[in-house]
């Protein structure tokens, strides 16, 4: 009777959403909605989603099988004309072998108030867009036509996909909010999947079940001269599971700075397919491990077939290394030597796009055909080299094995017991310094025996930013002075991908618009091409507005312009790591000399801070002597990524360095005997 009640509950449950599901039929937008004009729940909502439905089922064709079709509807409301862009969507379908993904049904209006009257505008072929990604996904994008701040727009479409045992991840979670939702999945009991939840909002599906029926179609044919066909008709009747996850109030998954996707934290559903059950034939799994989907990349002819290709630079190989018997320095020397011959065309990928030695031939590839050539180079030198497969900041990080977990590939060497990660798609990359996009948790290194090992992409080196200044006030508060800075390792990368490519005038300007109140003079930089070596920058300049004079004192901040004036950190409550990407310093001295007439009153305290398990330290100091004040502000973070759990240290950590570098530094004017001249009315 227990079992009984909960079933009906259950049942009830179900048939309650899909009423409730149903209560909001396309087309029906109201004046209500029109007229609108903040969300109740964020009013710094630029667009919400007043409604979305979203059904994955299974539908089954006697000569095809089954497939999977999704349908959508959703409505979004505009709330700020930096919220068009939600009323643009995109689906990225997939294809494989001559199967493909397709979209169906498209149906898209805008809704507007003109003039109090509802408009309706409807979205024409013009506003559809299907562009080819590569050989295994295209794109379908269709913007919708004359939106305006207060419009709503919606739309509704099926993708009908060929490949049944993939469902995409389902996200819960918007940029924006989401008013109402209901995601509803039926598979049939013959796959069973697993489903994997992740984020921070609380999902609580319902499930249930329901009967399906698949009928076949027998065709005969009797007769020899005088042919009759018949047809008969039989049923199937088989179980659909059914899960519904349904959610008011959603709220926006909102950017905060340092994250290194925001989809890693984005509120979501994932299912696996364990295995299939049909009637009268064996279980087949399809759950996979590392262990097998490596196997699978590593035996295709665009992976592991590529690494064995080496008679196209066997020549070139043999003058680069000749008479070299430093491991090192050979590894360097290859590394060099493709990085410069070598030009990226922008995409990214674990499989070649061309193949290693076509790419070679026109010295451009995808990351693949880069890294995989420089793999088979440095094995070939008699170097021990494997290649790593890496899910870039932007791809998110696996959660269970498959092929899609990857979409990067780097090499790696192994010299003097450390394995040494290398990527020669990038001009201004080094050993150890790889793009700042492939920084992503953990690799896996696979060896020529189709073994592997994670290993750690993250950095543990500190790259640095060194800044010494030495200024000059005068009596008018005008500032005039040098600054020569040194960036190392990533920081080097980050200037060099700044700087090189643009103009000198360009970068300046940014320079100054950056710094109010500057005027560069003088300005060389060195090492901007040598890799290997830091990047040194030097520049004269003035600055103005710095130095606010009220009578006979003059009041500024030792640091000027670089001054920290504001906490990065806004949210109270922080549910995700904090990712600087690499481990870092900022360390600046300011040498000042003070107007002749004038002496200190007041300088800011010193102050050391720091966080727990010496993550992050600050030192700020201040030293006078004479008529010269040096400024040392040294901010350092020791690894690249602080747990949430230690968000609100950090949030404090930094409050108390804006408190600090807010401080400012006092003078006044002095008499000629050398005392503070004492302001006429004064006592």
């Amino acid at each position: 009777m227990k079992n009984l009640k909960i079933s009906l509950c259950l049942f009830v449950a179900l048939i309650a959403n899909d009423v409730l599901a149903q209560k909001v039929k396309f087309g029906k937008v109201s004046e209500a909605e029109l007229r609108e004009e903040v969300y109740e729940k964020d009013s710094s909502a630029v667009a919400a989603v007043l409604y979305r439905y979203k059904n994955i089922r299974f539908e089954y064709k006697q000569s095809l099988g089954f497939k999977l079709v999704t349908s959508i509807h959703e409505r979004v409301k505009i709330y700020k004309s930096e919220g068009f862009e939600y009323a643009t969507v995109i689906e990225k379908l997939s294809k494989d072998n001559g199967d493909k993904e397709t979209i169906s049904g498209l149906k898209a209006f805008t809704y507007s108030l003109e003039n109090g009257e509802i408009r309706k505008h409807k979205l024409s072929k013009e506003g559809e867009f299907t562009t080819e990604l590569n050989e295994y996904y295209n794109e379908e994008k269709f913007t919708m036509p004359n939106v305006k701040v207060g419009s709503v727009v919606e739309y509704e479409y099926q993708i009908h996909s060929p490949f049944y045992w993939i469902i995409d991840e389902i996200a819960m979670q918007y940029d924006i909010p989401i008013k109402y939702q209901e995601i509803s999945i039926r598979a049939p009991e013959y796959f069973v999947f697993k489903p994997t939840m992740k984020g921070y909002l609380p999902l609580n599906p319902q499930t249930g079940t329901e009967g399906g029926t698949i009928t076949f179609t027998d065709k005969q044919r009797r007769g020899k001269y005088n042919t009759t066909t018949t047809f008969s008709n039989s049923n199937l009747n088989y179980i659909i599971n059914v899960t519904n996850y349904t959610m008011q109030d959603v709220p926006a998954l909102k950017e905060e700075p340092h994250v290194n996707n925001m989809n890693n934290y984005r509120s979501a559903v994932l299912y696996e397919l364990q295995y299939t059950k049909f009637p009268q034939s064996p279980i087949k799994s399809y759950t996979t491990t590392w262990e097998k989907v490596i196997k699978t990349i590593y035996e295709s002819r665009n992976f592991g077939g590529q690494l064995a290709q080496k008679r196209y630079f066997k020549e070139d190989l043999q003058t680069l290394i000749a008479d070299r018997t430093d491991e090192v320095e050979k590894a360097a020397i290859i590394f060099q030597y493709v990085q410069n011959h070598m030009n990226w065309n922008g995409m990214a990928g674990f499989y070649t796009d061309k193949g290693v030695k076509k790419a070679y031939e026109d010295r451009s590839g995808n990351i693949a055909d880069i890294n995989l050539m420089l793999t088979a180079m440095l094995n070939e030198a008699g170097l021990e080299a494997n290649p790593v497969l890496i899910s870039t900041r932007d791809h998110g990080v696996p959660m269970f094995p498959t092929r899609r977990g990857f979409n990067y590939v780097v090499a790696s060497v192994s010299l003097n017991d450390n394995i040494v990660l290398l990527d020669a798609s990038n001009k201004y990359t080094k050993p150890n310094v790889l793009p700042v996009h492939a920084l992503n948790w953990y690799g896996k290194l696979i060896k020529k025996d189709g073994s592997f090992n994670s290993v750690s992409v993250m950095p543990k080196i500190v790259s640095k930013e060194n800044s010494n200044c030495t200024v000059a006030l005068d009596q008018n508060g005008g500032i005039k002075g040098r600054m020569r800075k040194t960036y190392t390792d990533f920081k080097a990368y980050e200037f060099r991908n700044k700087f090189n490519g643009v103009q000198e005038d360009s970068y300046l300007e940014k320079l100054e618009s950056s710094n109010v109140g500057m005027e560069i003079g003088e300005y060389a930089v060195k090492n901007n091409e040598t890799i290997g070596k830091a990047i040194m920058e030097n520049m004269s300049f003035t600055m103005e507005g710095q130095i606010a004079k009220v009578g006979d004192k003059m009041y500024f901040n030792p640091l000027f312009t670089s001054t920290m004036t504001e906490n990065p950190f806004k949210l109270d409550e922080r549910n995700y790591p904090i990712d600087y990407a690499y481990p870092w310093e900022e360390k600046m001295v300011v040498n000042i000399s003070i107007p002749e007439g004038y002496e200190i009153e007041t300088l800011p305290a010193d102050i050391k801070l720091g966080l727990p398990n010496k993550t992050a330290s600050f030192i700020y100091k201040v030293i006078a002597q004479g008529n010269k004040i040096q400024v040392l502000a040294d901010l350092k973070m020791n690894a690249a990524i602080i747990p949430a759990v230690d968000y609100h240290n950090l949030k404090e950590f930094y409050k108390k360095i804006v408190e600090k570098e807010a401080e400012k530094v006092v003078l006044s004017k002095t008499t000629a005997n050398g005392s503070q001249e004492t302001p006429a009315g004064s006592r």
